[in-house]
C-alpha cells in the first residue's frame, strides 16, 4: 500500500486525520482487489443472498460505530464522534480503498438521520439514531407513490388522527430494501382541505407495525431490490410524527436534498472509467478511433464529477454553505452513467446483451438498468427545474394548483 497520506489539499490537522483513518481502516479491512469484492455485488437473485449481504453490511456498520466512525460529524450524545463534516468527507474517501460497505444501511443513515437530528424530538434521537448507526435498525423511505412520482406533493396515503395515534391507509412503491427494513420515514396527507405542499406529515413508522405489506417487485434485471409497500389500517403513535403536523413538507425537502447529493456524488469503484478501459482492451478494442473518443469522454466526466464533489467538501471543510447545487451532481452523474452503460455494452456487441460469458453478466446488467440513474432519487426532468429555478434564478413553472386545496385537485 502507498506511504504518501497527505493530498494536496489537505492542512496539517487534515493530514493526520487522513492518516489516523487510514490505519484504522488498514487494521480492520483488506484494499480494494484483495478482498472478495462483496462490496460491489449488489444484485442478488434470491433472498438469501440479499439476507446474507445485508449482515454483512450490518456488521461492517457495527464496526464503524464502535471505532467512533459511523457518524463523524454527529453530535457525542446521538452517537457521533462531535467532529465537522471535513473529516467526514476525508473518512469517505479513504473508506472506498477498501473492499468493505454499510451497503443500504448507509442510504438509510443518510436520509433519515438528518431529518430526526434537525426536526426530531429529544426522544426520537434518543431512541433511534444510535440504533440507526450500530446497524441494529435498517430504514427505508416510504415517500413515492403510483400516482406521486415526480409530483411527490401530489401523495394520496391517508392519515387520520384517532386519539393518540393516526390511522394510515394507502400504497408507497419503489421503496428500496423496505422487506429487509425495521423502520420507514413516512410521508401521509393529513389535511385534504390544505393545499397539497401544505397538508402533508412527515411519520417515523415501526415496519413491523401490523397492516404494513411489502411486496418486493421483480425488476428485469431479476433482482428484487424495489418494493410497493401496502399500509391498511397502520396506527402510528402521534409520538411518532417527526416535526409540525401538516408540516411535513419541510422535512421531506431535506430528505430530498440529502437524496440527490448522496447520489451525485456516489461515483464509486464500479463506475471508474478504469473498468471500461480494461473491458476495451480484454475485447481488442482499445486502438479503435470511435472507442478511444467515447473512453476519453467517460474519462473526462469522471474526473469533473471528481472535481465538483471537491468543491462540495472543500466547502464543507472551510464551514461554508455549499455553493453547488445537489441537482447538478445528479443529473451529470446519472447521464454519465447512462453512456458509460452504453460504452460497455456497445464494445461487447452481442455479447452486451446475450451469451453466458462473466462481462455479459456485467454489462447486460448495466444496460437493463440504465434508465435507473435518470429516474431513482427524482428525475432528470425535476431536477433541471431545480437547477433553473434555484441556480439559473429563471422564473418558476406556472403552478395553478398552488393555492388550491388537495381534494379539489383529485375531485375528492
Amino acid at each position: 500500500m502507498e506511504k504518501r497520506t497527505k493530498h494536496p489539499q489537505d492542512t496539517t490537522e487534515q493530514a493526520a486525520f487522513r492518516a489516523e483513518a487510514r490505519a484504522w481502516l488498514t487494521a480492520r479491512a483488506p484494499l480494494w482487489g484483495d478482498g472478495d469484492g462483496w462490496s460491489t455485488r449488489t444484485t442478488h437473485f434470491d433472498v438469501a443472498a440479499e439476507k446474507a449481504y445485508m449482515d454483512r453490511c450490518r456488521q461492517w456498520q457495527r464496526e464503524l460505530y464502535e471505532g467512533g466512525w459511523a457518524a463523524i460529524d454527529w453530535p457525542i450524545d446521538h452517537g457521533g464522534r462531535g467532529g465537522e463534516r471535513w473529516q467526514q468527507q476525508i473518512f469517505q474517501q479513504e473508506v472506498a480503498r477498501f473492499d468493505v460497505t454499510s451497503g443500504f444501511l448507509a442510504a438509510g443513515i443518510a436520509l433519515a438521520g438528518p431529518a430526526i437530528g434537525h426536526f426530531g424530538t429529544e426522544e426520537q434521537k434518543v431512541r433511534h439514531l444510535g440504533p440507526m448507526l450500530r446497524g441494529d435498525m435498517v430504514w427505508c423511505q416510504l415517500f413515492s407513490e403510483p400516482g406521486a412520482g415526480s409530483d411527490l406533493a401530489n401523495l394520496s396515503t391517508r392519515a387520520e388522527p384517532d386519539g393518540d395515534e393516526f390511522v394510515v391507509n394507502g400504497q408507497k412503491v419503489w421503496n428500496s430494501s423496505a422487506h429487509l427494513s425495521d423502520w420507514g420515514i413516512l410521508l401521509a396527507r393529513t389535511n385534504p382541505d390544505a393545499p397539497k405542499h401544505k397538508g402533508i406529515t412527515f411519520f417515523l413508522l415501526d415496519m413491523t407495525t401490523p397492516g404494513v405489506e411489502p411486496r418486493p417487485i421483480r425488476t428485469i434485471n431479476g433482482s428484487a431490490h424495489f418494493n410497493e409497500v401496502f399500509l391498511n389500517e397502520v396506527r402510528i403513535p402521534t409520538e411518532n410524527v417527526v416535526g409540525e403536523v401538516n408540516g411535513g413538507w419541510s422535512v421531506a425537502r431535506l430528505v430530498l436534498a440529502n437524496e440527490s447529493t448522496m447520489i451525485g456524488g456516489g461515483l464509486g469503484r464500479a463506475d471508474s472509467t478504469a473498468n471500461l478501459i480494461e473491458l476495451a482492451r480484454r475485447w481488442g478494442k482499445i486502438r479503435e478511433p470511435m472507442v478511444r473518443q467515447e473512453l476519453a469522454r467517460a474519462y473526462t466526466r469522471e474526473k469533473l464529477l471528481d472535481v465538483m464533489g471537491r468543491r462540495l467538501q472543500e466547502s464543507l471543510r472551510r464551514g461554508r454553505q455549499p455553493d453547488l447545487d445537489g441537482s447538478v451532481l445528479k443529473v451529470y452523474w446519472s447521464e454519465s452513467r447512462r453512456d458509460r452503460g452504453n460504452l460497455g455494452v456497445g464494445m461487447l456487441g452481442g455479447f452486451g446483451v446475450a451469451g453466458d460469458h462473466e462481462d455479459t453478466k456485467v454489462w447486460g446488467n448495466e444496460a437493463l438498468n440504465r434508465f435507473w440513474g435518470s429516474i431513482g432519487g427524482g428525475t432528470d426532468e425535476v431536477h433541471r427545474n431545480n437547477m433553473a429555478e434555484r441556480v439559473l434564478d429563471l422564473p418558476p413553472e406556472p403552478r395553478v394548483d398552488k393555492h388550491v386545496p388537495w381534494k379539489e385537485q383529485v375531485g375528492g
